[in-house]
């Protein structure tokens, strides 16, 4: 498998999860404080996540329709360190939004549900990029040395 396939893999995947994100949040938004709260976080995080998903993808497409080289051996293994660096560098990120949703619940009042299931809606949001990031920045392939795969 090439990088743009691998791209194109990584950008459905986020964008099928954030879909069931958005549909678990609006199932969450009826119930007591605390679900609202978190069934908010799930929408919002799933509406950024999908645009991302769908602007991302779109833009690695016109990107490798521009370069006449998009299928050797060094783009190939060029634009796998780029995406490898964006998805350790967004890991690093997830920490912080997980301790951003820490710091948040942690400062709510007993009785603010809303902002308390906001505080545990990143943290979960936040984990799961984290665990979604590190996943697949540990698998970028690279290019087969002297060899380009257009399939």
């Amino acid at each position: 498998m090439n990088i743009w396939h691998f791209s194109e893999q990584v950008s459905s995947r986020l964008l099928r999860w954030n879909v069931l994100n958005i549909l678990i949040g609006l199932l969450l938004l009826p119930r007591r404080a605390f679900w609202r709260g978190l069934g908010s976080q799930a929408i919002g995080w799933g509406l950024i996540n999908s645009a991302i998903a769908i602007l991302g993808n779109e833009a690695t497409r016109q990107r490798r329709l521009k370069l006449e080289d998009s299928y050797s051996t060094p783009r190939l293994n060029k634009e796998s360190h780029n995406l490898r660096s964006v998805l350790w560098i967004n890991t690093v990120l997830d920490v912080v939004y997980m301790i951003g949703g820490w710091m948040l619940f942690r400062s709510a009042k007993r009785e603010d549900g809303v902002k308390r299931g906001a505080g545990i809606g990143i943290i979960i949001q936040g984990g799961l990029l984290f665990i979604f990031d590190l996943i697949h920045a540990r698998i970028v392939p690279d290019a087969p040395s002297g060899q380009s795969d257009k399939h």
